[in-house]
């Protein structure tokens, strides 16, 4: 059977989770920062290591399969791929930010004025959806800087955490669009059975990463309240105690229900709770 190719980010904020993913899904394979591609030992699958703009077009044309990539960066290039999973990292925001004292302060500021970018093709539809007409000044990298070097009013960028805007005296002004990684594949390629058989893996791992495995121990009398408030893939695992009446509740469950009801199941009783991860779950 002939490998599929699937394209990850070379370096960058997708490469490590990336990879992580991938060898969490059982996939042995080395990660050779100096290669180009490296081939999986056990699984079908070929892993290319490329730049991020270049995923999407690669598996649009075919010469990938599958690809691992920001929405983001699907949107700027614009590439005809189909989505096949959101992968739940790299989560950021692309908003336009203006200095500190800036005289911005309504959509309708912007007109006429520069805005520094490296994602001109996302700005410019938003722009236009806006009816705002600015000049867009393409800027790769340090974009952060060209208000304080008069090369811009504004600027449009990724933003994760707002440390940088911060750190460069700029304040966020308007939201564009949301993003995270994106598991992405040429059209009709999904009905592989390689493509298929990894996809399992892969929300099974996504789905272990959202919960929890769940011991606790609780009389007999309240075990049927302690039932109501653990939801579990099916229903809890119950194993009688040495210690008459009581029995240890086995359950796997969202880790934010979890959370969320840790107080009401101590208030029903529950003692000696016990959280640990959970590797896969295959549903």
């Amino acid at each position: 059977m002939k490998n599929l190719k699937i394209a990850i980010q070379k370096s960058g904020r997708l490469n490590e989770k990336s990879v992580q993913l991938l060898k969490n899904c059982g996939l042995n394979f080395e990660n050779y920062k100096s290669s180009l591609i490296t081939t999986v030992s056990n699984f079908p699958l070929e892993i290319l290591f490329l730049r991020d703009d270049d995923i999407p077009e690669y598996v649009q044309d075919g010469i990938a399969d599958l690809g691992i990539v920001g929405e983001n960066v699907i949107a700027e290039t614009e590439a005809e791929v189909r989505y096949l999973q959101r992968l739940g990292f790299g989560k950021c925001s692309l908003k336009i930010a203006v200095p500190n004292h800036s005289d911005i302060r309504e959509l309708s500021d912007l007109n006429g004025k520069a805005i520094a970018t490296s994602y001109p093709v996302i700005l410019q539809k938003f722009l236009t959806e806006s009816r705002i007409t600015a000049d867009i000044r393409m800027i790769s990298g340090s974009v952060e800087i060209s208000p304080a070097l008069e090369l811009s009013h504004a600027i449009f960028d990724i933003v994760s955490t707002g440390g940088t805007l911060r750190s460069n005296g700029l304040v966020p002004f308007a939201d564009v669009m949301t993003s995270e990684a994106i598991l992405i594949s040429k059209n009709g390629i999904d009905s592989n059975p390689v493509v298929r058989e990894l996809m399992q893996r892969i929300q099974s791992v996504l789905r272990a990463a959202e919960t929890k495995y769940v011991v606790l121990n609780v009389e007999r009398d309240n075990l049927n309240e302690i039932i109501s408030l653990l939801p579990g893939v099916k229903s809890p695992t119950l194993v009688p105690l040495a210690e008459e009446n009581w029995v240890a509740v086995h359950t796997v469950i969202s880790e934010q229900d979890f959370w969320e009801k840790i107080n009401k199941l101590k208030a029903a009783g529950a003692q000696g709770i016990v959280v640990m991860p959970v590797e896969k779950i295959i549903i």
